[in-house]
Protein backbone atom coordinates (compact mmCIF):
# COMPACT_ATOMS: atom_id res chain seq x y z
CA UNK A 1 0.00 0.00 0.00
CA UNK A 2 1.73 3.14 -1.21
CA UNK A 3 1.11 6.29 0.83
CA UNK A 4 1.39 9.76 -0.71
CA UNK A 5 2.62 12.23 1.90
CA UNK A 6 1.49 15.74 0.90
CA UNK A 7 3.26 18.74 2.37
CA UNK A 8 2.44 22.39 1.63
CA UNK A 9 5.59 24.47 2.07
CA UNK A 10 5.80 28.22 2.55
CA UNK A 11 8.65 30.12 4.23
CA UNK A 12 9.45 27.50 6.87
CA UNK A 13 13.15 27.17 6.09
CA UNK A 14 13.94 26.62 9.78
CA UNK A 15 11.43 23.74 10.11
CA UNK A 16 11.07 21.93 6.77
CA UNK A 17 14.26 19.89 7.22
CA UNK A 18 13.00 18.35 10.47
CA UNK A 19 9.67 17.60 8.80
CA UNK A 20 11.36 15.75 5.93
CA UNK A 21 13.58 13.84 8.37
CA UNK A 22 10.52 12.62 10.28
CA UNK A 23 9.23 11.06 7.04
CA UNK A 24 12.59 9.55 6.15
CA UNK A 25 12.67 7.95 9.60
CA UNK A 26 9.36 6.10 9.11
CA UNK A 27 9.41 2.37 9.81
CA UNK A 28 6.95 1.97 6.92
CA UNK A 29 8.87 2.66 3.72
CA UNK A 30 6.37 2.41 0.84
CA UNK A 31 5.69 6.12 0.52
CA UNK A 32 6.28 9.14 -1.67
CA UNK A 33 6.56 12.67 -0.31
CA UNK A 34 5.13 15.40 -2.50
CA UNK A 35 6.23 18.83 -1.30
CA UNK A 36 4.50 21.73 -3.00
CA UNK A 37 6.33 25.00 -2.34
CA UNK A 38 3.93 27.93 -2.55
CA UNK A 39 6.36 30.65 -3.63
CA UNK A 40 8.66 30.70 -0.59
CA UNK A 41 10.97 33.71 -0.40
CA UNK A 42 13.38 32.21 2.13
CA UNK A 43 15.69 29.21 1.74
CA UNK A 44 12.95 26.55 1.95
CA UNK A 45 13.45 25.30 -1.61
CA UNK A 46 17.20 24.93 -1.13
CA UNK A 47 16.64 22.89 2.04
CA UNK A 48 14.18 20.59 0.25
CA UNK A 49 16.53 20.12 -2.71
CA UNK A 50 19.34 19.06 -0.38
CA UNK A 51 17.56 15.72 0.11
CA UNK A 52 18.22 13.37 -2.79
CA UNK A 53 15.90 10.52 -1.85
CA UNK A 54 13.97 9.60 -5.06
CA UNK A 55 10.74 9.29 -3.03
CA UNK A 56 10.80 13.04 -2.34
CA UNK A 57 9.24 15.13 -5.12
CA UNK A 58 9.36 18.92 -5.14
CA UNK A 59 6.79 20.99 -7.03
CA UNK A 60 7.21 24.77 -7.13
CA UNK A 61 4.18 26.99 -7.63
CA UNK A 62 6.40 29.89 -8.64
CA UNK A 63 4.12 32.34 -6.90
CA UNK A 64 1.97 32.26 -3.78
CA UNK A 65 -1.38 30.64 -4.63
CA UNK A 66 -2.68 29.83 -1.16
CA UNK A 67 -3.28 26.63 0.77
CA UNK A 68 -6.24 25.41 -1.26
CA UNK A 69 -4.44 25.47 -4.61
CA UNK A 70 -1.26 24.08 -3.05
CA UNK A 71 -3.07 21.07 -1.60
CA UNK A 72 -4.98 20.45 -4.83
CA UNK A 73 -1.68 20.40 -6.71
CA UNK A 74 -0.23 17.86 -4.29
CA UNK A 75 -3.31 15.63 -4.42
CA UNK A 76 -3.32 15.72 -8.23
CA UNK A 77 0.29 14.50 -8.30
CA UNK A 78 -0.25 11.76 -5.70
CA UNK A 79 0.06 8.18 -6.98
CA UNK A 80 -0.85 6.42 -3.74
CA UNK A 81 -4.24 5.03 -2.75
CA UNK A 82 -4.05 7.03 0.47
CA UNK A 83 -2.93 10.62 1.11
CA UNK A 84 -1.29 11.60 4.41
CA UNK A 85 -0.99 15.30 5.15
CA UNK A 86 2.02 16.72 6.97
CA UNK A 87 2.43 20.46 7.47
CA UNK A 88 5.93 21.78 6.87
CA UNK A 89 6.51 22.71 10.52
CA UNK A 90 5.17 19.50 12.10
CA UNK A 91 6.65 16.04 12.77
CA UNK A 92 5.57 12.41 12.87
CA UNK A 93 6.70 9.68 15.23
CA UNK A 94 8.65 6.92 13.39
CA UNK A 95 5.71 4.49 13.56
CA UNK A 96 3.09 6.97 12.28
CA UNK A 97 2.60 5.43 8.83
CA UNK A 98 3.01 1.86 10.06
CA UNK A 99 0.14 2.24 12.52
CA UNK A 100 -2.08 4.08 10.04
CA UNK A 101 -1.55 1.43 7.35
CA UNK A 102 -2.42 -1.33 9.84
CA UNK A 103 -5.75 0.36 10.59
CA UNK A 104 -6.43 0.96 6.88
CA UNK A 105 -5.97 -2.76 6.18
CA UNK A 106 -8.00 -3.88 9.20
CA UNK A 107 -10.92 -1.52 8.55
CA UNK A 108 -11.19 -1.05 4.76
CA UNK A 109 -14.46 0.93 5.05
CA UNK A 110 -12.74 3.74 6.97
CA UNK A 111 -12.08 6.66 4.64
CA UNK A 112 -10.11 8.82 7.08
CA UNK A 113 -7.78 7.89 9.95
CA UNK A 114 -6.63 10.52 12.45
CA UNK A 115 -4.81 10.57 15.77
CA UNK A 116 -4.01 12.50 18.91
CA UNK A 117 -1.15 15.05 18.90
CA UNK A 118 1.70 16.10 21.13
CA UNK A 119 2.16 19.87 21.39
CA UNK A 120 5.62 21.43 21.25
CA UNK A 121 7.12 24.82 20.51
CA UNK A 122 5.64 28.01 21.95
CA UNK A 123 4.31 26.90 25.36
CA UNK A 124 2.41 30.20 25.77
CA UNK A 125 -0.03 28.95 23.14
CA UNK A 126 -0.62 25.54 24.72
CA UNK A 127 -3.38 26.73 27.04
CA UNK A 128 -5.44 28.28 24.22
CA UNK A 129 -5.18 25.17 22.07
CA UNK A 130 -5.86 22.76 24.94
CA UNK A 131 -9.08 24.59 25.74
CA UNK A 132 -10.58 22.76 22.77
CA UNK A 133 -8.32 19.69 22.57
CA UNK A 134 -8.90 18.34 26.08
CA UNK A 135 -12.73 18.08 25.92
CA UNK A 136 -12.50 16.93 22.31
CA UNK A 137 -10.15 14.09 23.29
CA UNK A 138 -12.62 13.01 26.00
CA UNK A 139 -15.43 12.93 23.42
CA UNK A 140 -13.39 10.91 20.96
CA UNK A 141 -12.42 8.37 23.61
CA UNK A 142 -16.11 7.64 24.24
CA UNK A 143 -16.76 6.70 20.61
CA UNK A 144 -16.35 3.26 19.11
CA UNK A 145 -14.44 3.36 15.84
CA UNK A 146 -14.67 3.01 12.90
CA UNK A 147 -17.72 5.25 12.97
CA UNK A 148 -19.59 7.96 11.14
CA UNK A 149 -19.05 11.10 13.23
CA UNK A 150 -20.75 13.59 10.90
CA UNK A 151 -22.72 15.09 13.79
CA UNK A 152 -19.45 15.63 15.64
CA UNK A 153 -18.30 18.06 12.97
CA UNK A 154 -21.46 20.09 13.39
CA UNK A 155 -20.43 20.68 17.00
CA UNK A 156 -16.66 21.18 16.53
CA UNK A 157 -13.79 20.40 14.23
CA UNK A 158 -12.84 17.08 15.79
CA UNK A 159 -9.44 16.95 14.05
CA UNK A 160 -6.74 19.20 15.52
CA UNK A 161 -4.43 19.53 12.52
CA UNK A 162 -3.94 18.40 8.93
CA UNK A 163 -0.77 16.66 10.16
CA UNK A 164 -2.82 14.01 11.95
CA UNK A 165 -4.85 12.94 8.90
CA UNK A 166 -4.47 10.10 6.42
CA UNK A 167 -7.41 9.59 4.05
CA UNK A 168 -8.35 7.72 0.91
CA UNK A 169 -7.47 9.72 -2.17
CA UNK A 170 -10.54 8.84 -4.24
CA UNK A 171 -13.20 10.44 -1.98
CA UNK A 172 -10.80 13.30 -1.22
CA UNK A 173 -10.66 14.21 -4.91
CA UNK A 174 -14.45 14.56 -5.03
CA UNK A 175 -14.63 17.21 -2.30
CA UNK A 176 -15.36 20.88 -2.83
CA UNK A 177 -12.26 22.84 -1.75
CA UNK A 178 -13.89 26.28 -2.09
CA UNK A 179 -14.15 27.03 1.61
CA UNK A 180 -15.82 30.30 2.68
CA UNK A 181 -13.19 30.70 5.44
CA UNK A 182 -9.67 29.93 4.25
CA UNK A 183 -8.16 29.16 7.65
CA UNK A 184 -10.92 26.58 8.28
CA UNK A 185 -10.28 24.67 5.06
CA UNK A 186 -9.67 21.46 7.01
CA UNK A 187 -13.02 21.61 8.82
CA UNK A 188 -14.79 22.38 5.54
CA UNK A 189 -13.28 19.24 3.97
CA UNK A 190 -13.89 16.92 6.93
CA UNK A 191 -17.57 17.92 7.16
CA UNK A 192 -18.04 16.83 3.56
CA UNK A 193 -16.06 13.63 3.90
CA UNK A 194 -17.78 12.67 7.16
CA UNK A 195 -21.29 12.78 5.70
CA UNK A 196 -21.10 9.41 3.95
CA UNK A 197 -17.92 7.85 5.32
CA UNK A 198 -16.59 6.25 8.48
CA UNK A 199 -13.61 7.70 10.32
CA UNK A 200 -11.14 6.00 12.67
CA UNK A 201 -9.41 7.69 15.62
CA UNK A 202 -6.12 6.41 17.05
CA UNK A 203 -5.75 7.53 20.65
CA UNK A 204 -1.99 7.90 20.43
CA UNK A 205 0.19 10.99 19.99
CA UNK A 206 1.62 10.06 16.60
CA UNK A 207 1.85 13.70 15.46
CA UNK A 208 4.04 16.39 16.97
CA UNK A 209 2.15 19.63 16.39
CA UNK A 210 4.44 22.65 16.50
CA UNK A 211 2.96 25.89 17.84
CA UNK A 212 4.78 29.10 17.01
CA UNK A 213 4.09 32.74 16.25
CA UNK A 214 4.75 32.38 12.52
CA UNK A 215 2.18 29.62 12.02
CA UNK A 216 -0.62 30.00 9.47
CA UNK A 217 -3.46 29.94 11.98
CA UNK A 218 -1.62 32.29 14.36
CA UNK A 219 -1.54 34.99 11.67
CA UNK A 220 -5.19 34.61 10.68
CA UNK A 221 -7.79 37.06 12.08
CA UNK A 222 -9.54 35.51 15.11
CA UNK A 223 -12.92 33.92 14.51
CA UNK A 224 -15.53 33.92 17.24
CA UNK A 225 -17.81 31.53 15.40
CA UNK A 226 -17.56 29.18 12.41
CA UNK A 227 -21.29 29.60 11.74
CA UNK A 228 -20.77 30.91 8.19
CA UNK A 229 -18.74 27.83 7.32
CA UNK A 230 -21.32 25.50 8.85
CA UNK A 231 -24.25 27.04 7.00
CA UNK A 232 -22.48 26.95 3.65
CA UNK A 233 -21.19 23.41 4.16
CA UNK A 234 -24.54 21.92 5.13
CA UNK A 235 -26.39 23.89 2.43
CA UNK A 236 -23.95 22.48 -0.13
CA UNK A 237 -24.50 18.92 1.13
CA UNK A 238 -28.28 19.31 0.96
CA UNK A 239 -31.08 21.62 2.05
CA UNK A 240 -32.34 18.86 4.36
CA UNK A 241 -29.76 19.98 6.95
CA UNK A 242 -30.81 23.63 7.08
CA UNK A 243 -33.93 23.14 9.26
CA UNK A 244 -31.73 21.35 11.78
CA UNK A 245 -29.30 24.27 11.83
CA UNK A 246 -32.16 26.71 12.36
CA UNK A 247 -33.57 24.59 15.18
CA UNK A 248 -30.21 24.20 16.90
CA UNK A 249 -29.47 27.91 16.77
CA UNK A 250 -32.90 28.78 18.17
CA UNK A 251 -32.42 26.36 21.05
CA UNK A 252 -29.08 27.93 21.93
CA UNK A 253 -30.53 31.46 21.95
CA UNK A 254 -32.46 30.80 25.16
CA UNK A 255 -30.10 31.15 28.15
CA UNK A 256 -32.80 29.87 30.52
CA UNK A 257 -32.41 26.37 29.10
CA UNK A 258 -29.53 24.54 30.76
CA UNK A 259 -26.58 23.61 28.58
CA UNK A 260 -27.07 19.85 29.04
CA UNK A 261 -30.72 20.17 28.10
CA UNK A 262 -29.84 22.13 24.96
CA UNK A 263 -27.26 19.52 23.98
CA UNK A 264 -29.78 16.74 24.58
CA UNK A 265 -32.52 18.38 22.47
CA UNK A 266 -30.20 19.06 19.54
CA UNK A 267 -28.75 15.55 19.64
CA UNK A 268 -32.18 13.89 19.73
CA UNK A 269 -33.42 15.87 16.73
CA UNK A 270 -30.26 14.94 14.86
CA UNK A 271 -30.70 11.25 15.62
CA UNK A 272 -34.38 11.24 14.67
CA UNK A 273 -33.99 12.87 11.28
CA UNK A 274 -30.52 11.88 10.09
CA UNK A 275 -29.65 8.62 11.86
CA UNK A 276 -25.91 9.26 11.49
CA UNK A 277 -25.15 8.60 15.13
Amino acid sequence: MKISVITASYNYEQYIGETIESVLNQTYTDWEMIIVDDGSTDGSVEVIKSYNDPRIKLIENGQNKGLKETLLTGIAQASGEWAAFLESDDLWTPDYLEKKVAIAKKYPKAALIFNDCELFGDEERFEDVNGHRVPNRKWLRKQKFPKNIFYGFYVHNRISTFSSVMCKKEPLQKLNFNTPIECLLDWWLWIQLAEKNEFYYIDEKLTKWRLHRQSYIQNTPPLRTPLALQWKAYAMLGKKYLPFLVFSQIVWIFPTIKRKTRNFLVKQVWKKFFHHE
